[in-house]
């Protein structure tokens, strides 16, 4: 399964009971699972329970060895039949436990998914893509491991390890005190390399992701990088990280090497340690061949059990580390969007009444200032001015992806907080200067502007959009993927694409961000002639960067510094020789020649 963080680099989390109340929020999501899980941890405790009885059994094994051949082989059978139960058991709690985990986790995928598409887009401005997608693979993953196989683990080395432990008292009681007395040895010295390690490994991991980085930026920005003839930088830069990781890499090496050496060291020594009491009990009389060798699988599963522990808390410390970051977002205040069949259609008037706004992840910022400005139904109105005088802020309030902290945005005569953000978003469409397209088929990024459009509606769309002639000439014609973000398609025809979707969508109010800024003159003709089609008959708002584009716009805005500083038509805003518009299209003019 593809993530976005390998699992050894994702943090684990101290466990406390806040974390822990909030991970058993997980369980709410099994619903009516749950009879699955308790039958699951019923085969999860017969396992254990059957593991325990494994060295006992062994030991009457050896016992009968004075026997007869009959109880040999009736030992032999009962072992054989135990074998089976623990089989059969192993499997129906692996398949009840993986049954139960996958119910769980679609609904959290679900949930978490539902969230994240319905967040404002104040949210996303404050985070990174890939972070988010992590949570989604990664932190999904990690529960996915942990509750299919490392928490019924974790539980299983408990059962092993307490009932082990009993059994050994059971068994012979000297031996066992001898045993026990080793353990806080092993502990103290366990937790000091772990903790030493464990900061090597964060270094490591640091330095790998700082790596990745690099790679990841270059390799987006390659263009950029051999423009400048940067390579030779970017493989100097690559290589410091490189080196750092491997000079960590190679200390922790050191350190794992010490440990593991110290580890067999104690633990032949314990074994040489007990054999040998062993043996002087068992020349003492006070304990049998039997007895010694249960004594010694039972020391043997106990200790596999202590030692596989600290592997399985760190993954349930991880796995609480990533439910708590999954509810992060599944508790956060989306936006309210609910499906409806049908809404009432907007005329297209829209007010701006005494507007003040400010980014959220820039709140000292202003970019509206007592914004003020009316348009009618079925006007085309351009906005212009200086870059950062706030025209896309005017695209982005319109469609409600912000709220002002001042003022009031009307439409129709009415308060825009009226209106559900479905009902007023469906009815508006965007043409922005920068098009993204989905990784899919050009019929289905078309039908974007309606999912419910026939074929025929689709072609009918890409017509009005000057698209359909170009569609037909690729080998696949609408079938043809246009790869990632549209990069199989140029510029122009990506901007074709986006018109036709809004053609299909329909919209009483169309907006268009700069969509012909940065085409070329052919390009910019048919995108042009398509947008005119498009803007017929609807309420049109601009945001102008060429201003040749907007001569015929009904009325045009100039903006500086937040506000509205004048308007009128092109002709009047010519004649204008001090104002700003005057002065924006004799420098575009000039910069043409």
């Amino acid at each position: 399964m593809a993530r976005g963080k390998k699992d050894s680099d994702l943090p684990k989390t101290k466990l406390n009971k806040n974390n822990l109340k909030r991970s058993m929020r997980l369980f709410s999501y099994i619903g009516p699972h749950k009879w699955k899980l308790i039958l699951g941890m019923v085969f999860l405790a017969l396992t254990g329970a059957t593991a325990l009885l494994f060295p006992k059994l062994i030991g009457n094994l050896i016992e009968t060895a004075d026997f007869s051949l009959e109880d040999i082989n009736e030992k032999g059978l009962i072992l054989l039949l135990l074998f089976t139960a623990q089989a059969i058991f192993s499997f129906f709690r692996v398949v009840l436990f993986v049954n139960v985990t996958e119910n769980m986790l679609s609904s959290i995928r679900q949930d978490a998914y539902n969230t994240l598409i319905k967040m404002p887009m104040a949210f996303f401005s404050g985070r990174r893509v890939g972070e988010l997608n992590s949570r989604i693979a990664a932190d999904v993953g990690q529960i996915q491991d942990t509750f299919t196989t490392g928490l019924a683990e974790f539980l299983r080395q408990i059962i092993i390890v307490i009932g082990g432990i009993i059994m050994l008292f059971f068994t012979s009681i000297k031996l066992s005190l001898l045993m026990l007395a080793t353990i806080p040895i092993f502990a103290l010295v366990a937790v000091f390399f772990g903790r030493y390690i464990k900061s090597l490994s964060k270094q490591a991991q640091d330095k790998v992701a700082e790596s990745n980085t690099i790679v990841g930026e270059t390799l987006q920005a390659i263009a950029d990088v051999k423009a400048f003839t940067n390579e030779f930088f970017e493989i100097r830069k690559y290589k410091s990280t490189v080196l750092d990781i491997k000079a960590i890499a190679i200390k922790g090496g050191l350190a794992r090497g010490l440990f593991a050496s110290f580890i067999i060291f104690c633990i032949f020594g314990a074994i040489v340690l007990l054999v040998w009491f062993a043996v002087r009990l068992q020349y003492q009389g006070e304990l049998g061949q039997d007895d010694l060798v249960t004594f010694i699988l039972y020391t043997i599963f106990v200790g596999a059990s202590i030692g596989g522990l600290p592997l399985q808390y760190a993954q349930i410390q991880k796995a609480v580390g990533a439910t708590e970051r999954l509810f992060d977002i599944i508790d956060e205040n989306p936006e309210q969007i609910e499906e409806q069949a049908n809404v009432d259609r907007l005329k297209g008037n829209l007010s701006f009444h005494n507007v003040d706004f400010a980014y959220p992840s820039r709140s000292e910022v202003s970019v509206l200032n007592k914004m003020n400005f009316d348009i009618s139904h079925g006007q085309t109105t351009a906005f212009v001015g200086s870059s950062g005088a706030g025209k896309s802020t005017i695209a982005k309030l319109i469609l409600r992806f912000y709220e002002p902290q001042s003022g009031e945005l009307l439409f129709d005569g009415k308060s825009a907080s009226k209106y559900s953000l479905r009902e007023l978003r469906q009815q508006i469409a965007i043409v922005p200067q920068e098009v993204l397209l989905f990784g899919d088929s050009i019929k289905q990024n078309i039908a974007y502007g309606n999912p419910n459009a026939s074929f025929e509606e689709i072609k009918h769309a890409a017509k009005q959009a000057n698209a359909h002639d170009f569609i037909m000439s690729f080998p696949e014609q609408y079938d043809t993927q246009v790869g990632e973000r549209g990069v199989q398609l140029s510029g122009g025809q990506k901007q074709r694409i986006a018109i036709a979707r809004a053609v299909l969508k329909d919209p009483v109010i169309l907006i268009l961000d700069e969509a012909t800024s940065s085409l070329d003159n052919e390009s910019e003709l048919l995108v042009q002639d398509a947008l005119e089609k498009l803007m017929k008959n609807r309420t049109s708002v601009v945001i102008a960067h060429r201003l040749s584009t907007i001569k015929k716009a009904d009325q045009i805005f100039v903006i500086e510094h937040g506000k509205v500083t004048s308007k009128g038509n092109h002709e009047s805003l010519l004649r204008d020789e001090a104002g700003l518009y005057h002065k924006l299209i004799k420098i575009q003019t000039t910069q043409n020649v």
